[in-house]
């Protein structure tokens, strides 16, 4: 089946209204990282667990348009003859002139831009939350020193002794 070039204009549309909900999406997950950073620093538990709800609750949006993004990735392939893996916005820029190659050439560059922004906010949340990981295990060895490797001591004569006033709790019975 032949597909005319107004069809596949039509896809172009709805996947340019697909593609800005999903910088809208990107743009509200940044917004989150912020927060969540700002409310994990501040140990705010009711707060993190209304932005976990709030999360939890624009799931079922995200997943619609998701689907609705492969459904005309699929599409756009049929018409373009080619699988759908291949059907990349770079491939419809290339496929496309004058106005709408320029919109899907704006979303392309906006939503790189937006990926790379939030690539670089998850790793510092992920090293956040390393440094928050690492900071309590110290925190947990010297309370109950576990471990031991900061609490052996050694006399003159070179026999070792433990400091009982090196801890918080003391676990020896």
């Amino acid at each position: 089946m032949k597909v005319t070039a107004v069809e596949i204009e039509e896809k172009i549309d709805e996947l340019l209204v697909v593609l800005d909900k999903d910088t809208h999406h990107i743009q509200e997950n940044l917004s989150r990282l912020d927060e969540l950073r700002s409310l994990i620093v501040k140990r705010d538990d009711a707060a993190l667990d209304k932005l976990l709800a709030s999360i939890e609750s624009e799931l079922d949006s995200y997943k619609s348009n998701e689907l609705k993004r492969k459904s005309i990735r699929k599409n756009l392939a049929i018409a373009l003859d080619c699988n759908p893996e291949q059907t990349t916005l770079s491939r419809l820029e290339a496929e496309l002139s004058g106005e709408k190659k320029a919109q899907v050439a704006r979303r392309k560059a906006i939503l790189r831009s937006l990926a790379k922004e939030l690539k670089k906010k998850h790793l510092s949340m992920a090293l956040l939350l390393s440094d928050c990981a690492r900071f309590n295990s110290v925190l947990l060895r010297s309370v109950f020193e576990l471990g031991k490797t900061g609490t052996v001591t050694y006399s003159s004569n070179g026999s070792k002794r433990r400091q009982a006033d090196a801890a918080f709790v003391n676990l020896q019975f």
